[in-house]
């Protein structure tokens, strides 16, 4: 540890890499300051559960401030970081305060991405990127079959129960199977008017399979034939050409009525990696070298989703993967406790990819491919593997506590609608009236 005491570390974003960076940097002769616009580091790999009613907000987060608490060396802002100064060597926070930094650890994640049809799209085709949004998803889904129980036209009912996916990738196909799941076990017995099981969820994918990033298609082809057990339609070779309140418009001409839109289908980075001068790519992204530092600034790193790296040897660059950021993480940790001296360069450790296809349905593959499984065993290695790398005690015996549960009865906890606008989205959801403008002071849906 070749520090003076007088070092500050900024690190922006309490994300995987984020906060894999901080705890490697315990004991270090460094003071860290770690900056986040939320005060819980987030299990995004189980966000879609809450999306779809099978784990509540606090199964999945963990407050920084807990994980951090016994490590002197660190101290969390509730902030966000406007601007970057590279020359000053300083962020600039939200209310206009400087930050000043010797070393800077950029993690500050991702966005969904709607490629350039964000205004027109983002209102009818909800992402999936934080807690916020995962429970205004839940909440547009449960009020959909709310709604479908009112509703006397079958026509009108049926859009009610149809829900689109748009993006064939691991949480788009998580998202689709656990739909399926809630619509077909969860909710069966739940109504009166309608039969929950007759819902209808399709999944739209612009390339030529499923799970394209990372799976062999032999994978993508289980996981094709997992969903249409499921009663999932899979329309690949289907591009979106329109978003509406009333649906999704296919190029074609072929047109899907739906209530319920959800987009998995890209993300791009976070609005501050603009703010830095230095090359981005198409999506946003900080290019930086293969020791994850920004070119010309060797004492500044973007790594996760925010980073575009590629490896010595590589074409494409990195996935946007937890694992990846993690050891992104610690991997700059380690050059910034050693003072910048030259190291090897990252080479990313590929422990394999998985993804979930609803009740006791998965694929995943490990050892660069050699080892291939699907199907319930497959499903209890993803089990294990997200109770594993969860944060927390208390959140790793819940989640494990939940998913029995669920897996025993056909039940899931959270079916819980909030937010104060709810009632209110009832009819907008019929498509009897046109979405309300937001009025000063009211809000996303609550985090309840």
């Amino acid at each position: 540890m070749d520090q003076q005491p007088d070092q500050k570390v900024v690190i922006i974003g309490g994300g995987f890499g984020g906060l894999s960076a901080a705890r490697e940097l315990e004991g270090a002769r460094v003071q860290i300051t770690l900056v986040d616009r939320s005060n819980h580091h987030l299990f995004q790999p189980l966000l879609y559960q809450v999306a779809t009613a099978g784990l509540s907000p606090a199964d999945i987060a963990y407050p920084i401030r807990t994980v951090l608490r016994h490590q002197e060396n660190a101290r969390v802002l509730l902030a966000e970081v406007t601007r970057i100064d590279l020359a000053g060597k300083h962020c600039v926070l939200d209310d206009g305060s400087h930050l000043p930094f010797d070393w800077l650890v950029i993690a500050a994640g991702a966005r969904t991405n709607y490629f350039d049809k964000e205004a027109e799209w983002k209102p009818h085709a909800f992402g999936l990127k934080d807690l916020d949004e995962a429970l205004e998803i839940r909440r547009r889904v449960l009020l959909a079959f709310e709604a479908a129980e009112r509703e006397a036209d079958p026509v009108a009912r049926q859009r009610l129960l149809t829900f689109v996916v748009i993006g064939g990738g691991p949480t788009g196909v998580e998202v689709a199977g656990a739909l399926s799941d809630l619509a077909r076990t969860v909710l069966a017995d739940d109504f009166r008017t309608i039969d929950p099981s007759v819902a209808r969820i399709v999944i739209v994918e612009r390339g030529d399979r499923l799970l394209s990033g990372g799976f062999d298609p032999k994978l993508s082809k289980r996981a094709l034939r997992q969903l249409v057990e499921l009663g999932v339609e899979v329309r690949l070779g289907a591009s979106v050409e329109a978003i509406d309140q009333t649906g999704v418009g296919l190029a074609g001409g072929e047109r899907i009525d739906a209530a319920t839109v959800l987009w998995t289908a890209g993300v791009k980075a976070r609005g501050v990696a603009r703010t830095l001068g230095t090359e981005l790519d198409r999506a946003g992204r900080i290019k930086v070298g293969v020791d994850c530092a920004v070119p010309g600034h060797p004492q500044v790193f973007a790594i996760g989703d925010i980073a575009h790296m590629v490896q010595d040897g590589e074409q494409a660059p990195l996935p946007g993967l937890a694992p990846v950021a993690a050891q992104q993480g610690r991997y700059v940790a380690r050059s910034i406790a050693r003072g910048g001296k030259p190291g090897k360069a990252f080479r990313y450790v590929d422990k394999g990819v998985m993804a979930t296809i609803g009740r006791s349905r998965a694929v995943a593959q490990a050892m660069n491919g050699s080892l291939r499984l699907s199907g319930f065993l497959a499903w209890c290695a993803w089990l294990f593997i997200h109770i594993w790398f969860l944060i927390g005690f208390r959140n790793r015996i819940s989640v494990l506590a939940n998913w029995l549960w669920n897996y025993l009865t056909y039940r899931r906890g959270a079916r819980l609608i909030t937010g104060e606008r709810s009632w209110d989205l009832l009819p907008v959801i019929a498509g009897h009236q046109a979405p309300k403008e937001l009025s000063e002071g009211d809000g996303p849906a609550s985090r309840g």
